[in-house]
Formats: structure tokens, sequence, C-alpha cells
């Protein structure tokens, strides 16, 4: 991979999966196969005060965990961030880190604000922004291509789906953009945390606004809506619509930079989209494989559990690493190949079973759009500057791709 190097592997002790420049600066592969390969259930050492937890790496470990509401729980978090620093603060309140009849309520109320009419409102949304940005940037002749291009389609389809009057979203745009470009911080600079709280308070503001006057957009249905016989507090409502900002923005975002640098590492396979209209489904799924935007998710047991010999105990936190499932030599041929014809490609990207990815519809609908009128509108594109990568352990991917793109004769 362009511009990483090997992590030695050769002393498990000496790993440290907490150290977030590790994950901008070094290639990762060698260290999840030797895990998948002799230690499929490995116990992370302490660092410090920090205490260890439990490292699953194969896509059968990983599916099976993720399957298995019994006996692991997500209700006090699903990252090492806050897994390891006493639980998530939303836990039990927002749809990604809750369990139970209640959280099986509110996905079943989010899910219904995604359905084929606002998928056909926001379709149209997706697509004439893309051509929009596309168009700019080849008219410039040279963009970044991760701030320019692929972070600005999510948060616009986001704007359309929470339901942003039109006159707000430049500014909405702007905040959100600040707040979500962050690069993985775990201590973002004030300017950042500003943005947030301007973004919740603005949501908080359209949330009393549609309490009374509701439309048929996201925040109208959380605001109105009862789950489980009662209706969501405003925190809830302000959790749920950030947990959207948050999950529709990145695995999008990152998706598309980083698949458009897998195919400028791959020119045979830019190509190969270039020359062959049925290969851009595939397409799309082989890049969601092989940049798999959030790398890990938490869990915590909930009573002890003996996997490959390895006992976790009732109460331990175990991550499931979905960057290593998806490249499992178990389930996948020549795993570490970009193929964008792979089939089948059953990716763990989206996670599976009651938590599986509420915007994986919308995020499939923005990369397929992306690759097409890319397809479609630029004859070449080239590196032009360092390519810069996200320091952190939950989200992975490239955060400035400076690139240099010609248009087709047709564009």
């Amino acid at each position: 991979m362009l511009g990483l190097k090997s992590v030695a592997v050769e002393d498990l002790d000496r790993v440290n999966l907490l150290d977030l420049k590790l994950y901008a600066t070094a290639d990762l592969g060698p260290l999840w196969t030797k895990l998948r390969q002799e230690a499929p259930v490995w116990r992370h050492p302490p660092q410090g005060d920090v205490p260890g937890f439990w490292v699953v790496t194969r896509y059968a470990d990983v599916l099976g965990i993720l399957k298995d509401h019994r006996r692991f729980t997500v209700a006090q978090g699903n990252m090492l961030g806050t897994l390891l620093h006493g639980g998530d603060t939303a836990a039990g309140r927002m749809v990604a880190v809750s369990d139970g009849r209640w959280h099986a309520g509110l996905r079943r109320l989010m899910l219904s604000g995604i359905g084929p009419k606002v998928l056909d409102l926001v379709k149209d949304i997706i697509e004439s922004t893309t051509r929009d940005l596309m168009d700019r940037a080849l008219e410039r002749g040279s963009c970044d291509f991760a701030r320019d291009v692929a972070a600005q389609i999510p948060l616009t389809a986001i704007c359309e789906l929470l339901g942003v009057p039109p006159k707000d979203r430049p500014r909405v745009l702007e905040l959100t953009n600040k707040a979500m470009l962050s690069g993985g911080a775990e201590e973002p600079d004030v300017e950042i945390r500003v943005a947030r709280s301007r973004i919740l308070q603005y949501y908080a503001n359209l949330a009393a606004v549609r309490g009374d006057a509701p439309g048929s957009d996201m925040v109208s249905l959380l605001t109105t809506s009862e789950v489980d016989g009662r209706r969501l507090t405003r925190e809830e409502v302000l959790l749920n619509c950030y947990n959207l900002i948050v999950g529709g923005d990145e695995t999008a975002r990152l998706a598309m930079s980083g698949g458009l640098l897998a195919l400028l590492e791959n020119p045979e396979q830019w190509q190969r989209l270039r020359e062959d209209p049925g290969v851009l489904d595939s397409a799309v799924e082989e890049i969601l494989r092989w940049t798999t935007p959030a790398s890990h998710i938490g869990r915590t047991a909930l009573t002890d559990v003996e996997l490959h010999g390895e006992l976790i105990r009732g109460g331990d936190v175990v991550t499931i690493w979905n960057v290593s499932a998806n490249r499992d030599e178990r389930v996948f041929a020549d795993p570490d190949l970009f193929d964008i014809g792979r089939s089948p490609n059953r990716h763990l990207t989206f996670g599976h079973g009651l938590h599986f990815c509420i915007g994986a519809v919308l995020a499939r609908l923005e990369l397929r759009t992306m690759l097409r009128i890319l397809r479609d509108r630029v004859d070449s594109v080239e590196i032009q500057g360092p390519v810069r990568r996200i320091e952190s352990n939950f989200i992975t991917g490239v955060s400035s791709l400076p690139v240099v793109l010609r248009k087709t004769a047709a564009a």
C-alpha cells in the first residue's frame, strides 16, 4: 500500500493497537495474517493504566460474535476509545450502542425514514451533487479528492435525509465538515469541538420546530414518534441525529477516497472499470471490502465464553476486527488482491444482524454514483501530492488525496 511500512509482528506482546499513529503509517496486513493463523483470539496486553482486551480476527468468529446477542452486548459501547475508559455516555440511548426491545423499535423507526420514497429523492440529490463536484474538480484540473468530493457527497445526502432547509445547508455543511474532518483525533482541537457543539445546537433547534410542525424527514420522525411506548427525549433525538451524521458520513467518505486510491494503485482495475459497464456493482462491494472504513467493532462479554481454547470472562472487552475478517483467506480467494469483479463478496464492512448498518443502502448508492460519474467523465487521474491517512484505530482510511484529473472527450 502506497507509503505504508509493514509492521513488525515477531513479538505480539510488543504490538500496541492503541497507538493511533500506527494506523496512519503502517501496513497492518502482516499482523492480521499472523493473528488469524496463530492467535485468532488474542489477549492484547494492558498499556499503562489502560486494561487489556480481546482481539478476534477470523471471519467466522467475527460473524459469530455479531450474531450472538445473548453472550455479547453493545450496550456499553462499540469502540475501544469508549469501552476502555468507562463506557459510552450514549449507551442505551443511541441506536448504535443499545440492545433489546428499545433498540429494535428505534431501529425499525429509523429504517422507515429511509424508505423507497425518501431514497428516490435523496438519489436525485446525490446524482446532481456528485456531477457538480466532479465537474468543478475537472474544470480546476486538480483537487483534494478526499475533502473536495468524497466528503461532500454523503454530507449533502444527510442534510436531505434530516430535512435541513435549503437556506441553512451551506452553513450546516460548513460546520459538519469541520466536525467530521478531524482525522479521527481522540482529542479534537477547539475549533472542531465548537463545530460539533454548534451542529448539535442546530439540530436541537430544528427538532423543536419539527415537534410543532413535523415533516417527512428523519428529525420529524424521531421527534414525534414513540419507541417501546414512549416518545424519545430531547437528548435521544440529538444523539441519534448525530449517529446518522457520523455513520452516514464516514463509511461512504472513506470508501470513496480509499476506493479511488485503490484504483490508482491498481491501474488495470481502473481500466477495467472504464471498459466494462457490468462491473460497477461488484466494484462497489470490492471497494467496501478493501477499505473497511470501520476497522473494529467493540462488544462486552455478558458471560464466560470459551473460543479457540481462550476463556473470555464475563465483563471483558472484546474487539472484532472487520478489517482482518475481510481479508480472511478462508473466505476470500486471494484476499490481498484488489479485484473489482470479485464474486461472491460477503464482506462484513456493514456488520451483520441486528446492528447491520442502517445507512448501508445509502452508502452503496453514493459510492456507486461516484464511480459511475468518475468512469464516464474522467479520462485519467494522477496523485499530485502526499496521501495522508487517519490516525485512528476505529475508522481507517484516507483524509487527504490530492489528485490531477483530466476529463473525457464526452465530458
